[in-house]
């Protein structure tokens, strides 16, 4: 997969996929694509403004017609009960889809329907998209071309 246009078109491609209720867990090294791959989703769904990673916010809450969005970037987590402490329980519901960046970093967290790993590649980025449950195969699956 070539770097960043190919990242962009997944992430739109999975916004005609995804379904409220999902969690999907972003995996990778700094740099390897993430918030890109959140910006291609975002953009699918229509947000025309600026994707930035929640890096220092924690979160980037987006609201559309048919779900709300939650972007969680967990990077900066020392300690697993921080989730619990910043009160983002709530957000885990039926309406909302979860896209959580260093997922790893808060082990409390729901498991996820759907677990996306980006990794570095000759010619780009390796994607690697693992169905958990059966939200998640069903949102692979609707994926396909």
């Amino acid at each position: 997969m070539a770097a960043e246009p190919d990242t962009l078109d997944l992430g739109r491609r999975l916004a005609g996929a995804i379904q409220p209720g999902l969690v999907i867990h972003l995996r990778g090294d700094l740099g390897a694509g993430k918030t890109t791959l959140a910006r291609g989703l975002l953009r699918g769904l229509g947000y025309e403004g600026r994707v930035k990673s929640p890096t220092f916010t924690l979160l980037e809450p987006y609201k559309f017609s048919r779900l709300n969005l939650y972007h969680f970037d967990f990077y900066r987590f020392l300690d697993p009960e921080e989730l619990a402490d910043a009160g983002f329980r709530e957000y885990f519901n039926p309406q909302s889809v979860c896209l959580i960046e260093w997922p790893e970093k808060a082990p409390d967290l729901p498991p996820a329907d759907l677990d996306i790993i980006l990794e570095p590649a000759p010619a780009g980025r390796a994607v690697t998209l693992t169905a958990q449950t059966e939200i998640g195969r069903r949102c692979l699956d609707s994926m396909q071309p």
